[in-house]
């Protein structure tokens, strides 16, 4: 007999496992997706050649954020460039980068400057990170242990922003900003790599590791669809508002991709 269809799921639907993962610094890359089709509905163009890596260009043409998972060591970078002496700059992120925390800096692209003074430090002291300083380096580390970001001096004397994530079954991924990223991007960057909440997983693509926790969800195509383009939504109408000379901003936050109904399995 065919299993009784639970109220909200589509005629042909069945439902998927999928896991949400915490700390999300350790959850895996995750779908690109993610940060290309929001800078897509932002108003980025996708620069792509088929089948090859990923390449988006700002509307302005001053930044590219690229991911190339066809090279060695591989993974994200976001270039930008403006005006002046110095002013060009870099990001680059390893392939394990969550998405999530990509996005931190890649969405902070497409939203105009806080006139706030950036404080990259300031969203890990929220979430209980703990600080050090030794010589000229400054380093803090999620309550945990698996990640950390730091100001640091290369051997050359260079300073650049170094951050990452690590377990001892091997998860592990880096990421460095030269000193000449804006700090504002670095913060936003900081903000979701310190973010207690977690991140959803499909099942067979959650790290083995034993230093996160899992919770199996169990979710139907259209609830991640909707999650989605909800994310899609609020970039579009945060471009309308910045390209719009009158009317007012429509809100632009979205609910985390956490299912409201589902039987929840801790791990």
């Amino acid at each position: 007999m065919r299993k009784k269809q639970r109220r909200g799921w589509g005629p042909s639907e069945q439902a998927e496992q999928h896991y949400l993962v915490r700390p999300r610094a350790l959850a895996g890359g995750g779908d690109i997706r993610h940060v290309s089709e929001y800078l897509g509905a932002s108003g980025w163009r996708d620069r792509s050649r088929t089948g090859g890596p990923l390449f988006m260009e700002s509307p302005d043409r001053t930044v590219r954020v690229a991911y190339d998972p066809y090279i060695l060591p591989g993974g994200w970078t976001v270039h930008g460039r403006a005006e002046g002496a110095g002013a060009e700059w870099s990001a680059h992120l390893g392939r394990q980068t969550p998405v999530e925390i990509v996005a931190g800096l890649t969405d902070a692209l497409t939203r105009p400057r806080s006139a706030h003074a950036p404080n990259v430090w300031a969203p890990l002291a929220e979430q209980g990170w703990s600080t050090g300083v030794e010589g000229p380096d400054h380093t803090a580390a999620s309550p945990g242990g698996t990640a950390w970001m730091q100001f640091r001096h290369g051997p050359d004397g260079a300073a650049m922003w170094w951050t990452g994530a690590r377990d001892t079954q091997g998860n592990s991924w880096t990421a460095h900003f030269t000193p000449t990223t804006p700090l504002h991007l670095v913060q936003a960057f900081a903000t979701e790599l310190a973010s207690p909440d977690p991140v959803m997983r499909p099942r067979g693509r959650v790290p083995a590791s034993a230093r996160i926790r899992t919770w199996s969800v169990s979710v139907t195509p259209s609830q991640l669809n909707t999650w989605q383009q909800a994310r899609i939504t609020a970039a579009r109408a945060a471009a309308w508002a910045r390209n719009s000379p009158r009317g007012t901003r429509p809100r632009t936050s979205t609910r985390p991709y956490t299912p409201a109904g589902g039987t929840r399995t801790r791990r």
